[in-house]
């Protein structure tokens, strides 16, 4: 079995790909199991090197738009003839988006039209992951929000970003219909805790009020504490992106985008529970600086969602926020000078 993912070099996607990588077979929809014998990661980057010398794996850099340009066999570097799957991480970021209206739709809507069109040229359907976001939601006073996201809440986005991931939804709805992919529409919650340097999302304080204040440095939280939001570990992100590329397509379901289940809380609770889990000396160094521009945009996207659809298919939201953080210290322990508690 063969499987792509762009973004690979991502967060999300090393992740994805080690989980893949560990796996002895997968059921790629619903199919009897096979191994996996390849892996091509797309990124502008090259990925960890321990990554990179599995003898699986394949790496492939440059810009998405630039690999996708078919060579002259007609195909295109980011999209091998065998590939039975991809999986699609590869985005500009909201807060990009927002600042850049003409980048996101180049990195998003372009880059994900012209990889549905080399999937399309390969005439074998392979399975479509699609990453999109809960920012295809938003709120206005003319057209309220509900509190709680169902299933078949119509998406009403409010920044360029979740307008971009709503449009690739439809572009990828209608390439399942047509018969050039299996697409399978993912929308992911906001992943915390990320590790590594803040990046230009606007929901990127929603680590870093956990990530910097272990790592023994200040963070600031530019949003009020009763802010509610909906979160998601990376464990429960890549256990969702797994099952979109095992389910069947009867256990699939609809051509509309799955919402991912999520842990609702709020930026205050969050350091709270960092200060249950690592010390409150650790949640004081949390400065709670407004930023209007992030509130606007964080505020708009809802904080309570009832994925009944992912429940059938197996996928449950985290427990706590206090879990998720002893789990990122367990991958990221602190240094000794911040002691984390048990």
């Amino acid at each position: 079995m063969h499987i792509v993912i762009t973004g690979g070099a991502g967060f999300l996607g090393v992740r994805l790909a080690r989980a893949l990588l560990a796996r002895a077979t997968l059921a790629l929809a619903g199919d009897a199991p096979r191994p996996l014998t390849r892996l091509t990661l797309v990124d502008r980057i090259a990925p960890p090197a321990a990554l990179a010398q599995d003898p699986r794996v394949h790496v492939v850099t440059g810009d998405l738009d630039e690999l996708l340009v078919p060579d002259t066999s007609g195909h295109a570097r980011a999209m091998p003839p065998d590939a039975d799957a991809v999986v699609h991480l590869a985005a500009a970021v909201s807060g990009e988006c927002e600042a850049d209206f003409d980048l996101g739709l180049r990195a998003n809507l372009d880059a994900t039209r012209a990889l549905l069109l080399a999937c399309r040229a390969l005439g074998t359907r392979p399975v479509f992951v699609f990453s999109s976001s809960l920012a295809v939601f938003g709120h206005t006073p003319e057209q309220p929000m509900p509190p709680i996201i169902e299933d078949d809440t119509l998406p009403t986005p409010q920044n360029s970003y979740g307008t971009q991931k709503f449009m690739c939804e439809l572009l990828v709805a209608d390439g399942t219909r047509k018969g050039f992919v299996r697409g399978r529409n993912v929308r992911l919650m906001t992943v915390s805790v990320r590790p590594g340097r803040p990046n230009a999302a606007a929901s990127s304080f929603l680590s870093g009020i956990v990530r910097e204040p272990l790592a023994g440095e200040r963070a600031t939280c530019p949003v009020p504490p009763d802010t509610k939001v909906a979160l998601s570990s990376p464990a429960r992100t890549i256990e969702g992106l797994i099952r979109a590329l095992e389910a069947s397509d009867a256990d699939w379901g609809p051509r509309s985008a799955l919402n991912l289940p999520a842990l609702s809380t709020t930026a205050g609770e969050m350091v709270a529970a960092l200060a249950r889990v690592a010390g409150p000396e650790v949640a004081a160094r949390v400065d709670w600086v407004p930023d209007a521009s992030i509130a606007r945009i964080v505020g708009a996207w809802p904080a309570g969602m009832n994925a009944r659809r992912a429940a059938r298919l197996g996928l449950h939201a985290d427990a706590s926020y206090d879990d998720i953080i002893r789990a990122y210290l367990r991958e990221n322990p602190v240094p000794p000078a911040v002691p984390a508690q048990p």
